[in-house]
């Protein structure tokens, strides 16, 4: 069982659970300074922290599950774990249990909304991996599924959904519609001769890219937004230019015609963004405010 555990965390990648964990204590610090008037705490963290780790873990395995054969059938992905032949999808399975039974169980330690939203959460968990079967709009609903970290965040620490909830929500859900979409590039060939859909595939990778830009120009707008209409100030500011920097500097390593730095701007750029945002927004409303 130890065996097959590790060769699940590398196969669901679980360090990246970075990418979205950041915004869940970004929706759950400025919901709690907005509406309740005062800060996280150390329990709700906790619990945020734990119903993060089963949702992302039950959302990779699910997503390794349903693609098993797309995968074996693809150059890029056919030395993951089930298409290798490294576990079976029946032991990926049991995790997922797990993982769900973890997430069911912190949200009920928060409120009665988290509990009530969750069939929603986990019908985004699963109903992702299925839509570049027949849409290429499939980064978007990517993009929905983990934009549902901050908004989670916000509801586990205030029990309500607000306008402001809403915009951070949208926000990360183009944030990741983005890199998603620069991330598809490398399957273009395969998706088209598969059948499949994505953005790179039906518009081609000069046009993908420009989406691309499209939705992180949206992210950096609606960053800007929060900070007007919330209680941030000017060291938010400071960490959303940094932000927008990345975001720029990302698309810079990415041409139609070279993708070979495609994996920096996915992974590195990306995981040091939501850093980024969560650590400016904790010194701006933690650190700074006095309570």
């Amino acid at each position: 069982m130890i065996a097959k555990l590790r060769v699940f965390l590398e196969m669901i990648k679980f360090e990246h659970t970075l990418f979205a964990l950041p915004f869940a204590f970004v929706g759950a610090i400025l919901g709690a300074v907005t509406v309740e008037k005062r800060l996280p705490e150390w329990s709700e963290c906790g619990w945020i922290l734990l119903a993060m780790v089963g949702a992302r873990t039950a959302a990779m395995g699910l997503n390794r599950v349903i693609d098993k054969s797309i995968d074996a059938r693809n150059p890029r992905t056919a030395m993951r774990a089930i298409p290798a032949g490294l576990l079976k999808s029946k032991d990926v399975l049991i995790y997922i249990v797990i993982s769900l039974v973890l997430l069911f169980w912190a949200a009920s330690q928060l409120n009665s909304l988290a509990v009530k939203l969750l069939p929603l959460s986990v019908f985004f968990l699963v109903f992702y991996s299925y839509t570049k079967r027949f849409t290429w709009a499939c980064h978007l609903i990517l993009g929905l599924t983990i934009g549902l970290a901050p908004l989670g965040g916000w509801i586990a620490v205030t029990g309500s959904v607000s306008w402001t909830a809403i915009i951070l929500y949208i926000t990360v859900a183009l944030w990741t519609a983005g890199f998603d979409t620069i991330y598809a590039c490398q399957d273009m060939e395969f998706d088209r001769e598969e059948g499949l859909h994505s953005i790179p595939a039906r518009f081609g990778i000069a046009r993908a890219l420009g989406i691309a830009r499209l939705f992180h120009a949206l992210t950096a707008a609606g960053f800007a937004l929060l900070l007007v209409i919330t209680d941030l100030s000017w060291w938010y500011f400071a960490g959303m230019i940094v932000a927008a920097a990345l975001l720029l500097y990302e698309h810079r390593l990415v041409k139609p015609n070279d993708l070979s730095k495609l994996n920096a701007a996915f992974f590195t750029m990306n995981g040091v963004l939501s850093a980024v945002i969560f650590v400016f927004t904790f010194i701006d409303l933690v650190v700074v405010k006095s309570w």
